[in-house]
């Protein structure tokens, strides 16, 4: 069917054709409700009466739908037009990789990068369950800003028999592609089960990346022949050409690498996309310097690096230590979607053995193997956790409990004392030896580390409860406090180098992946590596060798509204932090602090029928107005960070609220639409409550020190605020000063989704659980019903339900999942 300019489908105006392949016409279009271009693919009429071409289509809608990644091209709706069904994506501009290769093969470095670019994308869609099954330079799109884009899933599998799609779809995509004896593909890039027609699994996108990495490096497909026939022969039968002895010399790593992604027999190949990815990373760090420069010739010697991947399960990875002789590695876990436990594997030997511990965190091990953990440990925000802090012996055994509400601790190099990260009246506290506070904050710690003297500890210091951005800092042991290296976007991982004159922690600035740092105790910074994806240092040998996890984090949303018969995923980037739902439920307010929102953060709304993201400007975003003209923001950063501004959903200016003095780590509308409960604390003092004016921002204390920054709410008649107090327990504050009286029904457990407006029932929900049951409290019985259960089609690597929010009538819910998907590797050679 070929459209001509003008022509109306649904709210999309045509305004030009792109061009045609086999599978429709690609057009230029412009959303009217939106106000943005897309590119819109539609089923010619010559092929909408064909069954099997609409089966294909109707895949490559439903696959592509489900994928959210910043590698893969997004689709935004489906839809028909007088009975041709179409397309709704993103418009791209720039040009294929074919387009790209046809002027010769790529630079060394823009190679790497692009490739490590497809294996990312490819690792989604394979955690999705989704199988590309033609992957070419032609499905493989460059943008203008540098960006590689994976198109066209129209071949794509569903390898589990109950993927993220859900019930029929799941079942007729299954029966179309796994078809013994048929062909799908593209010669030249089809993988040798694939050319026998046999059942194929995600390792044949893994060959096929193989043919387009050897024709980014050389210029030329290494299985391309004269005719079909022939090139399918060669793949089954022929190795690829060697590379040149230039491409040998400068990058040893990468004819091992390629000689993997080709294997003819699948199982011979990278397991997972993420495991090529990662040797990727490899590859381009090990590079050296000359084949990554301008081709001046120059070179510099890169040290070898040897990396050696300890765990090779999926799911979440907490904390790891090595043994004191640096031949065992200890670690918490959470493996296939299962409660977080602890494991014991030696070095070199693939299998983990169990302690027996579930529901446990590890902290520290002592040169003796004793081990400090945190039992019942339970997620306070996404990345601080708390429980009871506890003795385990040597290689399990009974644990002896210590102290209640500890977020960290660490042994002294003696074995003797324990240093202790907890919270006491707004304050978090770093306590060595026990009782005696060297430092405190309003904001939080997350790891401690002491010097091999026992004379400093180094540690991260947080200034915000909603962020972990932060400071590296030092104290000694008469409490002076340094920030060694302040200001990084995001703070995880941490450890004394093995000299003992460093510090070495993984970090992140203006959104890039978290790279490795040290920073000496005079405050001289350099860079120790750097992937393209996230590390997070875990543990430094005496010998030198590093303890570091790597892969795959993300945060998503999920969302249900009435006439949907499965949740919706309205995660727009790799970060996305749900933080209001109006009360019509039409439209949610969430925010973006990874791939583009970089260390500032992007606040978005989004509607619930999956419509694209709308950016309103930098910041956090908090709560939306009940008009829904406004959210008020926080900001993200050193510069903004305990600030609050308002931000128009529509026409108007931002502009910042004048609170002073007063550092705010939270905010929410009052049911007035002009005041806010804010959580904040002045220089010096706890958290508390504080009304404060949106206009002029005059402010009001409402309750003690020591209030939770996270857990509170307005009443629905503004008459009070419900929050947590110093004592983790549930209180009701009046605004108007009277004594505050504690909620009943509720316990420390309970998370507060949202208070009727019947001013007595309130719905809680648990994010330790999974699934995470969301429960009706009547605070004058007591009485607790279940009112939903939240369970993520796929749980693999979520380690915590996040935030939870309703709509007024509570028929449109959405929650945050938090997901990680991560191997860890012992490093050895850095320097």
């Amino acid at each position: 069917m070929t459209l001509t300019i003008g022509t109306r489908l649904d709210r999309y105006e045509i305004a030009s054709l792109i061009g045609r392949g086999a599978m429709g016409e690609v057009y230029r279009a412009h959303d009217s409700r939106l106000g943005r271009d897309v590119a819109i693919k539609v089923l010619p009429v010559a092929f909408s009466s064909d069954p099997e071409r609409l089966r294909r289509f109707d895949q490559e809608a439903r696959a592509a739908g489900a994928l959210n990644h910043p590698n893969i091209v997004a689709i935004f709706d489906v839809g028909a037009h007088e009975g041709a069904p179409f397309v709704v994506a993103e418009l791209l501009e720039g040009q294929t990789l074919r387009d790209r290769l046809s002027v010769g093969p790529l630079a060394p470095r823009k190679a790497l990068e692009f490739a490590v670019q497809i294996a990312d994308g490819l690792a989604a869609a394979h955690a999705k369950g989704i199988v590309h099954r033609d992957l070419k330079p032609e499905n493989l799109f460059i943008t203008s800003a540098g960006h590689v884009k994976i198109l066209d899933f129209g071949l794509a599998k569903l390898i589990r028999a109950e993927g993220s799609l859900g019930g029929a779809a799941d079942s007729l995509m299954a029966t179309a592609m796994t078809e013994m004896g048929r062909v799908m593909g593209t010669v030249g890039y089809m993988a040798p089960e694939q050319v026998r027609g046999e059942a194929a699994d995600h390792r044949a996108d893994l060959f096929a990346f193989g043919c387009v990495l050897y024709e980014m490096f050389t210029g030329r497909s290494p299985y391309h022949r004269e005719t079909a026939v022939e090139s399918m022969a060669a793949i089954v039968r022929d190795e690829p050409p060697a590379l040149s002895a230039e491409l040998r010399t400068l990058m040893p790593g990468l004819a091992p690498l390629l000689r993997r992604c080709v294997e003819k027999l699948a199982n011979e190949r990278f397991e997972s996309a993420r495991d090529l990815s990662f040797s990727l990373e490899l590859v381009g760090q090990n590079l050296s310097s000359a084949a990554l420069s301008d081709g001046s010739g120059e070179q510099e010697a890169v040290p070898d690096i040897l990396y050696q991947r300890i765990t090779f399960r999926r799911g979440a990875i907490w904390s790891a230590r090595f043994s004191p002789d640096g031949n065992s590695v200890i670690y918490s876990a959470s493996w296939e979607g299962k409660p977080l436990e602890l494991f014991w594997a030696h070095i070199g030997n693939p299998e983990a053995r169990a302690l027996g511990f579930r529901d446990t965190d590890l902290l520290s091990v002592s040169h003796t193997n004793e081990m400090a953990v945190l039992l019942r440990a339970e997620f306070v925000t996404s990345f601080d956790r708390r429980g009871t802090l506890a003795r385990v012996p040597p290689m399990g055994g009974a644990a002896r409990e210590l102290l209640h509400d500890v977020h960290g601790a660490e042994w002294s190099p003696d074995g003797t004392q324990i240093a202790v990260v907890r919270e006491k009246l707004g304050m978090t506290r770093l306590e060595f030896p026990l009782g005696n506070v060297l430092y405190q904050t309003p904001g939080w710690i997350s790891i401690v580390r002491i010097s091999a003297d026992g004379q400093m500890l180094a540690f991260i210091d947080h200034p915000s409860r909603n962020s972990d951005s932060g400071h590296v800092c030092v104290v000694d042991r008469k409490g002076e406090r340094r920030v060694l290296s302040p200001d990084w976007g995001t703070l995880r991982g941490m450890a004394w180098s093995a000299d003992g004159r460093e510090i070495w922690f993984t970090a992140d600035r203006g959104g890039a992946a978290r790279g490795m740092y040290a920073v000496t105790l005079e405050g001289k910074l350099r860079r120790v590596l750097q992937l393209a994806s996230n590390m997070t240092l875990h543990d430094i040998t005496k010998d030198g060798r590093v303890l570091v996890g790597h892969g795959p984090e993300r945060a998503g949303i999920n969302a249900f509204e009435p006439g949907e018969n499965r949740e919706r995923d309205l995660s727009w980037l790799d970060w996305s932090l749900l933080q209001d739902i109006s009360d019509d439920g039409r439209t949610i307010l969430l925010d973006e602090t990874a791939e583009g929102g970089g260390a500032i953060g992007s606040v978005y709304i989004r509607s619930t029928d999956g419509s694209p993201a709308v950016r309103l400007g930098d910041g956090a975003g908090r709560a939306l107005s009940k008009d829904g003209q406004w959210v008020v923001a926080g900001g993200v950063g050193a510069l903004a960070e305990g600030r609050l501004q308002l931000l128009p959903t529509g026409v108007g200016e931002p502009r910042e609220i004048q609170t002073k003095d007063l550092f705010c780590h939270n905010a929410r509308w009052f049911p007035d639409g002009r005041h806010l409960v804010v959580t904040g604390h002045e220089s010096g003092h706890g958290v508390r409550l504080y009304r404060v004016d949106s206009v002029n921002g005059e402010s009001q204390a409402l309750s003690p020190e020591g209030i939770n920054p996270i857990e509170f709410h307005a009443l629905p008649d503004g008459s009070a605020v419900a929050a947590v107090g110093a004592d983790e327990e549930h209180w009701i504050y009046p605004v108007d000063g009277g004594d505050p009286h504690p909620v009943r029904g509720l316990d420390r457990s309970d998370r507060v989704v949202r208070w009727l407006d019947d001013m007595r029932t309130v719905l809680v929900y648990r994010s330790n659980e999974l699934p995470a049951r969301v429960y009706s409290v009547d605070t004058e019985s007591g009485e607790r019903k279940i009112w939903r259960e939240l369970t993520p089609p796929d749980p693999t690597g979520i380690y915590r339900i996040g935030r939870v929010h309703t709509s007024a009538d509570g028929k449109v819910y959405g929650y945050v999942y938090y997901m990680q998907l991560v191997d860890l590797h012992v490093i050895a050679g850095l320097k």
